[in-house]
Formats: C-alpha cells, structure tokens, sequence
C-alpha cells in the first residue's frame, strides 16, 4: 500500500504542477485549507484549472486578481449564485460547461477536464482504514477512477460518517492534512408567504406512497412544510433538505413503499446546518451513491410515483423553463439534476415533474410568466431555456398549479396565463393572441 504522507496544505499544494487541472470535492465537502494555500502560490504555476461546484471557501475572491486566470482558471458547470464566478464568466476569465449532473463524472473521467488532482474533506480512519467521503460523494470515484495523479484530503473528524458508496481507504490518499475546522454550511433560507403558498400547492401533486426529490431553495423545500398528512413517502435526489428531517421522525417519510432501494433515502451530497449533519452521522437511513447513478434518468424512472421539485426563474407561454442563465451572459447557477429528473419523468409512466416559481420579480415590477423572453420588457428575463417544452410538466405558482404534459400550446398558454399575478394576465393574453396561441374570437 502506498504511503500517506501526513503535512500541512502549504506543504501539500507544493507538488502541484504548472498545467495541472485540479478538482475540489462539490458543495460543503469542501476543504478549506488546500484551496487557500493553492491560490497563495498562483504565481508560481502557469495554466492550471480548478473544477468547483458553488464555492465556500475565502479561496474564491482571489480568483478575481488581475491575471490570475493565467495561473489558476476556473472551470464549473454550476455556478451556485456565487458573484465572483459569474462575473469571472461574464468577462470571458472562467469556463462554463453545460453539463447536467448526471453528467459530471464522465467529464471528469473521460472528458476535457484532466482530473489531475483531487482535493477533498473526509472523516479520520476507521479501524480498518476506510475515512467516509460524509456530504459528498457524486463525482469523487470518477477523479479517482480516472486516475488522478495525486489525492489531498483534509482528515476532518467534524465530517459526518455517511453510508453506501462512501469511504476511500487512507492508503489512497497521498497527502493527508490534519484539521479540526466546521464542516461548511448551507445558507438557509426564510420561507415567505408566497413560498408558503406554492408549497402547498405543490404538496397536492404529492400522493400518498410517493417518492420526492427536492431541489435546492426556499420555494421547492416549502413543500415539505404541507406533507405533514402524507403517508409512506419516499426520498430519492441529489440532496436532503434540513427540513426534511421532521418527517422522517414522525415516520411520514419512511420509504417503505419504494420500488428501489427500500427502506432507504438514496442521495448524493449533503448542504445543511450543524443539526442536520449531527443527523446524517452514523445513520444507516442514508444510502450514498455516486451522481451518474443517482441522477441516472433510467434509475429516476424505476421510482415508484416519482415526484420530482425544482425551482426556475421563468417560464414561457409555450412551456419553456428557464432556470439557470439570467439575460444571455449571466450564468447564475447551471443545469444541476433539473434536467436529469425531467428526462427521468418523462420516460416514467406514473411520475410528475414540478417546476415552482414565484408569479413575479422580488419587486412584483415584472411577470415570471411571460410569453416568451424576447417578448417581455425586463432586462433581466432569462434567454436559454433550461428544460425544453417537450419535456414540461406541472408548473406551480402562488396562483395554482397548471399541468401541461399532453395539452396543445393553445390548452398551455390558457392554464399558465392564470398562474400569473393579475395585473400581468391581460397583457399576457393580448400577447397569446398576437401569436396565435389564443382564439381572437
């Protein structure tokens, strides 16, 4: 076996090399020290590239130095509203891959992306040697499969042991920084009135024996406030939600009628507070596994009932979602699994596909609902559309739920037009029949 050498991140990131494309472990399972000590020594490496998943660490406002895309580029396909990577984006410094989920592992194991070095968080050994990769695990097998050239972990015993496809052996690391720091956490969000409201009518799709995904954001994880009364339901997505955790305990979410996977939450990666990672530790409910499977649409489709939630940031009058771009430039955030649960929907023959959006703009000054994106007067309005028409679903607003699998763009325009805060329905509709999706008559 081979030798871990035991250093500090100082000590580690010295055998990084000029060229080399490094990738840190997604989302909380972040380290914090190795990333730091890399970007401190930027000037001393010439084309490199990072792969990140919506940073946390302070390493992120140094990738905004003059020139430093020279020494060390980023590369992402998921943004995660982080300011300093879309403006990297926007001014031509960083690179964007539109890559669903699903989709990530192959990138990194056979793709553009060299998966030279891989920096990650895991908990001390075990007796046996084995250290949980806890909050994430989606892409880490594919960088180590690849292989990467070297492995630098952050020993970390405030990570939570998570089960499934979770552990890599100590003799895999080759260099091993020991730290005693909090585990990174997600940002909660204050859920409103208006996000109350299309909670519950998203938990009226929700039936009795159903399996949820929930994507990440106050508007999706509303939901979960109205299926209290529900019973026997299931849990199989990316992530699980901190508010989740209720309904596990009062055994409304148990998994019991699951047609894969029973008895469990089947999940890839973790973003929550300190509760919810005291909760995760050690707990055998939590099945871990890697992206390309969980997020694999011919998997989605096995569930029974699958119902699947995600936020967007619009949608048009022909069933259009747009999710992640804000105008043409603006990469707000990325595909994530939106479109690997719509794929895996569609192919199913029992599951729903819900997109939740507020009626309006923070401001209420313009529709979310518009007729299309180069027919509305805000500046902002997404331009790319995320998840095509083709593949629509249910939509859900403050206002209702309007359900537009099977229906004709005229059937579409009428039921998403009533979604829509009244003081926009008019115009919409005078607009729907310039376009010939309403009757004039």
């Amino acid at each position: 076996m081979m030798k871990t050498n035991w250093v500090t991140a100082e000590e580690a990131v010295k055998a990084i090399r000029s060229k080399d494309e490094i990738v840190l472990a997604n989302f909380c399972a972040e380290p914090r020290h190795l990333p730091m000590a890399l970007v401190n020594r930027a000037e001393e490496l010439e084309g490199c590239r990072i792969f990140h998943i919506t940073p946390f660490g302070p390493f992120q406002h140094k990738m905004g130095n003059p020139g430093m895309e020279k020494h060390i580029r980023i590369a992402t396909p998921f943004c995660g509203r982080r300011k300093m990577v879309r403006q990297l984006l926007r001014e031509g410094r960083a690179d964007f891959y539109p890559a669903s989920f699903q989709h990530w592992p192959k990138l990194l194991k056979e793709g553009d992306f060299k998966s030279d070095i891989l920096m990650l968080t895991v908990s001390p050994p075990d007796k046996n040697g084995y250290c949980s990769l806890g909050v994430s695990v989606d892409f880490i097998f594919a960088v180590l499969e690849r292989p990467c050239r070297l492995v630098m972990a952050e020993i970390n015993p405030n990570m939570p042991v998570t089960y499934g496809r979770s552990f890599i052996h100590i003799s895999d690391i080759d260099y091993a920084v020991e730290v005693n720091d909090k585990i990174f956490e997600l940002e909660q969000f204050t859920i409103t009135e208006i996000e109350r409201r299309i909670g519950e009518n998203v938990a009226s799709l929700v039936e009795d024996g159903s399996t949820i995904q929930i994507g990440y954001g106050a508007i999706s994880e509303a939901a979960i406030l109205f299926l209290t009364e529900k019973k026997d339901l299931g849990m199989h997505g990316e992530m699980v939600p901190e508010h989740i955790v209720p309904l596990v305990e009062s055994g409304v979410l148990n998994n019991s009628k699951k047609s894969i996977h029973k008895g469990k939450i089947v999940c890839t990666f973790h973003g929550g507070t300190q509760k919810l990672y005291d909760w995760l530790d050690h707990n055998p409910l939590i099945e871990m596994q890697p992206c390309d499977y969980c997020n694999n649409p011919l998997v989605i489709a096995r569930n029974n009932k699958m119902v699947a939630i995600n936020a967007a940031l619009q949608v048009d009058l022909y069933g259009n979602i747009y999710a992640d771009v804000i105008g043409l430039e603006d990469q707000y955030t990325g595909s994530g699994g939106q479109i690997d649960f719509a794929l895996g929907c569609a192919i199913s023959d029992d599951a729903k596909f819900v997109t939740t959006l507020s009626a309006t703009t923070g401001d209420e000054k313009y529709s979310r609902i518009v007729l299309h994106p180069t027919r509305t007067d805000n500046p902002y309005a997404p331009q790319i559309p995320l998840v095509p028409r083709y593949l629509a679903d249910y939509v859900t607003t403050e206002y209702g739920v309007a359900a537009l699998k099977g229906k004709s763009n005229r059937e579409r325009a009428a039921s998403l037009i009533k979604l829509a805060h009244p003081k926009f329905r008019d115009s919409l509709t005078e607009q729907a029949k310039k376009a010939g999706l309403l009757s004039t008559k």
